[in-house]
């Protein structure tokens, strides 16, 4: 395996392009003798001349010379590129929790690609502590959630603070109420999604409030529990909602806010100690101005 040096690519490339050793020396700061030398040293290990050598005239590369100087180039560019991570071209894993990506993700990826073609968003929808896993284990960059189960090890940009809703038939006595309280909804049957932190959250709520919540149904995924709110099997109760006011299978319902249930922040997420790329950093500055209006009012 040849031994070539980092210098010793400068120093050819740069004869190339200056012409002579006189004026490479120059360009380079060093000494003539010296580069010629590096140059001699080169041509050796190569077995091959990059240049033809006419008495007081240019320095011309050979046939050979051109094309590995071209390759010499394009190497050094791609190491000028490894030390310099600004100018590095990366992908950006952008998970976005699962709830969330219906109404979010295709917003920020179209909006990302009319302000932002140059970026490449990879998305990836995850629960939450497949998402969690994610940000510690350097699977995803950044994350779009609720900020819940997430430990002190994780940075957290504030998007909005959402206060929980409650999901029901338009024929529901309680829809005459313009927003509900959590004693409205505790003698209530309940629909929650199955995700643990989520129905533990939910159940904190009314405990909280000195209140038990009556669970009903647990869905496996929000569509399915704003159906089954559409079809009269329960209130369902979440944090994401959507603009649409139909169910999946096309029933009308009806949202309320929850008054006296706080609200949850809607964050933009990542392990501190792996900070967002410059990429990275350009996604999040347009997220904030993605978001659909319905969601963070």
């Amino acid at each position: 395996m040849l031994s070539l040096t980092l210098r010793q690519l400068e120093y050819a490339t740069a004869v190339a392009r200056h012409g002579g050793m006189t004026a490479a020396a120059q360009a380079l700061h060093v000494s003539q003798p010296a580069l010629s030398v590096a140059l001699a040293q080169l041509e050796s290990l190569l077995g091959r001349p990059l240049f033809l050598r006419r008495a007081g005239g240019r320095l011309t590369p050979t046939a050979f010379g051109r094309g590995w100087l071209d390759l010499a180039e394009a190497q050094l560019a791609a190491l000028s590129r490894l030390t310099d991570p600004n100018s590095a071209s990366e992908d950006i894993r952008l998970a976005v929790f699962e709830d969330l990506a219906p109404t979010c993700l295709a917003p920020i990826l179209t909006y990302a690609a009319k302000l932002a073609p140059q970026l490449t968003i990879i998305p990836q929808v995850m629960g939450f502590e497949t998402l969690s896993d994610a940000l510690h284990g350097g699977k995803t960059d950044l994350a779009l959630t609720w900020d819940l189960g997430l430990q002190s090890d994780i940075a957290r940009q504030s998007l909005a603070q959402i206060a929980p809703h409650a999901i029901l038939p338009p024929d529901h006595p309680l829809v005459q109420h313009p927003s509900l309280s959590l004693h409205h909804l505790a003698d209530q049957p309940l629909i929650l999604t199955d995700q643990g932190l989520s129905l533990g959250h939910m159940r904190g709520l009314f405990a909280q409030a000195g209140l038990t919540a009556q669970i009903h149904h647990r869905t496996a995924s929000l569509d399915l529990m704003r159906s089954y709110a559409a079809n009269g099997l329960g209130i369902g109760l979440s944090y994401t909602n959507p603009a649409a006011r139909l169910s999946p299978d096309g029933k009308p319902l009806i949202t309320r806010p929850i008054r006296d249930a706080g609200a949850e922040p809607l964050i933009l997420a990542h392990l501190a100690q792996n900070p967002p790329s410059a990429a990275a950093q350009q996604l999040v500055a347009l997220i904030p101005q993605a978001l659909p209006a319905a969601l963070i009012g």
